[in-house]
């Protein structure tokens, strides 16, 4: 099912990004987590260079066939400080139809300037 490569991108990224959600629950290349339980944004940590600014996204790739929806996009972050990077998106938990799972990728870019 997860398929990530090549369905959502096409080489394996060079580090694992760590999310923990407030409900104690915590992402795990693969692991599945209730609506409930996601459904507050989480802290996301990520290696970083100093001076770097980031672009988080978080998106699922399952809505239909070649087509996902956007959950999360963050850009301009200084380092992994989503806080004060600039929001284009909110969060917006999981919420698959009933009996269905979804995959949530989440992802982070380094800004080129």
């Amino acid at each position: 099912m997860e398929k990530i490569i090549p369905d959502v991108v096409d080489t394996v990224p060079n580090n694992i990004i760590k999310i923990h959600y407030p409900s104690g629950v915590d992402v795990n290349l693969g692991n599945e987590l209730t609506p409930l339980s996601v459904k507050d944004e989480p802290t996301v940590q990520w290696p970083t260079e100093e001076g770097e600014y980031y672009t988080l996204v978080m998106t699922d790739p399952d809505v239909g066939e070649m087509s996902e929806i956007k959950h999360w996009l963050v850009v301009n972050i200084p380092g992994s400080d989503v806080s004060n990077g600039e929001t284009l998106a909110g969060y917006r938990g999981s919420g698959p139809p009933k009996d269905a799972l979804h995959r949530y990728i989440f992802l982070v870019y380094k800004q080129s300037g």
